[in-house]
């Protein structure tokens, strides 16, 4: 019984990390999907509708396989902040995070999101890269 916690903005993230999870989850398994929203006038009515949606992707694709628990944060606390609270308050397993892919020159530095988790969370976690939407 593993207990993942995914961090999700957009349906495309969603999708490209249930990919991933989709060969390693099974019955008794547990993923907790996580969207971070800052609030206030830094959150639009349309940052809310694209984190539902892509909670709702995760439960969707993993649903019939594991189950699924979908939490959208609006506590003016960073993306990192929330993924590691989730982490510890769902005593997860791994941590599962997408990030962009770069360009050469820019592959040695990941994003400052992801940079906080992996210099901060005490599980392990699997990065999963993201591929462009065009």
């Amino acid at each position: 019984m593993t207990t993942y916690v995914v961090g999700t903005h957009s349906v495309h993230t969603a999708a490209t990390l249930c990919d991933y999870l989709g060969t390693r989850v099974g019955a008794g398994d547990t993923v907790v999907a996580v969207n971070s929203l800052s609030g206030g006038s830094a959150t639009s009515s349309e940052d809310i509708r694209d984190g539902e949606d892509a909670l709702n992707a995760v439960a969707s694709r993993l649903g019939e396989r594991c189950t699924v628990e979908t939490h959208q944060y609006v506590r003016g606390n960073d993306p990192h902040e929330d993924l590691l609270e989730a982490v510890a308050e769902f005593d997860a397993d791994e941590l599962v995070i997408g990030v962009r892919k770069r360009n050469p020159t820019a592959k040695v530095v990941f994003g400052s999101t992801a940079q906080a988790i992996l210099l901060n969370a005490d599980v392990p976690i699997a990065v999963v890269p993201l591929v462009a939407v065009e």
